[in-house]
């Protein structure tokens, strides 16, 4: 019997694959080798061709057109290998919940509660099977559960006579980090259109993500005695306030959301000779992106006019673009994946993504690449949890949209 998707994911949920910060190597840790193997002599099993592992942990692999339809456009599905770096992703322990009551669950003996309370969508889940954590580790649902829905797809795809055109499948180490698909060899990928497996509820489908860059801000001061610092002295640390000051109070994560951008001090550090402030900058709207960056320098600008050149010293770094520029000239990927939900009763819905995602960089390098959900929530943390029924109808979304390219 062919096995669900859930249960792959539990599977894949042991294998501990955390990445990690500043590294100077892909992928970030070797131990993401453990589960593209794995993958690798299971979809070798089930029949993929082509499969292969490179050097920097790429899991790579081909479904054939069936007989008069090689023609059709070569359709790939993506997802990562990674876990978060900065929760434990060892020693998971996935439990299964049958028929859940739609109240509390206790995460084992962590003293977590997964609760309604702290996350409403919990009611809906009612009478569904949810696969949860004991509490002290993250699921890995992000990104396993996409991983486990395309294998799953993949398998349904080989052992049934359904026509479809050729389908490729990748698997990606460092997601996590931000290197995720910069490394992926599209030549070898072979897709002309993508999507990304690695959002959340059914229903959503993702191709807006934000614009972002890093700041660091450096405040230079000018120490002497306190009794005799009368329009002399220069607190760095004071600076650093003023130049935070300067920002839109409301303009962080916990006042926005949707479309909306903000500013993020992610860092702080500083006494009175020299002090740092780090901040990531986000916004879906390019025109917003840009003023932005330019209301930081001008509050650069004006603290340098008052302290002197060089108390303030700026450097912003691009980080990714928007995918919705280059997901609009073959916006086909996106119809054809409402079209799939439609015909199994879903009404689409379109989300933006407040964050990125290695859709966008796909997108920026040729290969347009919509997000499709995993049906799994809460990631990042101990409460991560997934729905099992959600990921069969993850499946069938992807067999929904190979079909419809088959048209």
């Amino acid at each position: 019997m062919a096995k669900r998707a859930y249960e792959r994911l539990i599977e894949y949920a042991r294998v501990h694959t955390a990445s990690v910060e500043d590294a100077e190597t892909t992928p970030s840790t070797q131990r993401q080798f453990d589960l593209a193997h794995l993958l690798e002599k299971e979809l070798t099993a089930l029949g993929v061709s082509d499969v292969y592992v490179d050097e920097h942990c790429y899991v790579y692999g081909k479904l054939p057109a069936t007989a008069g339809l090689e023609n059709k456009p070569c359709i790939g599905f993506l997802a990562h290998l990674d876990t978060i770096p900065d929760f434990s992703g060892e020693n998971v322990d996935p439990r299964v919940i049958e028929s859940y009551d739609g109240g509390d669950v206790v995460l084992g003996t962590s003293g977590r509660t997964l609760s309604p309370d702290a996350f409403p969508h919990l009611h809906a889940l009612k009478g569904k099977t949810l696969i949860v954590t004991d509490g002290t580790t993250v699921l890995g649902a992000d990104d396993k559960a996409g991983v486990a829905e395309i294998v799953t797809a993949a398998e349904r795809l080989l052992s049934s006579s359904v026509p479809h055109g050729p389908v490729a499948i990748g698997f990606c180490p460092d997601e996590e980090v931000g290197h995720g698909a910069s490394l992926l060899d599209l030549k070898r990928f072979g897709a002309e259109l993508g999507y990304t497996v690695d959002g959340g509820g059914l229903g959503e489908i993702e191709y807006e993500n934000f614009n972002a860059a890093g700041a660091d801000v450096e405040f230079h001061g000018f120490n002497v005695h306190p009794g005799t610092a009368k329009n002399t002295m220069i607190n760095a640390s004071l600076v650093a306030m003023q130049f935070n000051a300067m920002l839109p109070a409301g303009d962080t994560p916990r006042e926005t959301e949707g479309y909306e951008g903000f500013f993020h001090l992610t860092e702080m550090e500083g006494g009175t000779e020299k002090a740092k402030l780090s901040y990531i900058i986000r916004d879906h709207d390019a025109g917003g992106f840009e003023a932005r960056k330019k209301l930081m320098v001008h509050a650069a600008q004006l603290l340098n006019d008052r302290y002197g050149e060089g108390t303030v010293t700026l450097k912003i770094r691009e980080q990714y673009r928007n995918m919705l520029e280059q997901v609009k000239p073959r916006f086909e990927v996106v119809e054809k994946a409402e079209a799939a939900y439609r015909a199994m009763g879903v009404e689409p819905k379109a989300v933006p993504i407040r964050g990125g995602t290695d859709g966008a960089q796909l997108s920026y390098r040729g290969l347009p690449c919509p997000n499709l959900p995993t049906g799994s929530y809460a990631h990042h943390g101990p409460y991560e949890h997934a729905v099992a029924e959600d990921m069969d109808q993850v499946v069938e979304l992807i067999l929904g949209i190979v079909k419809e390219f088959t048209k």
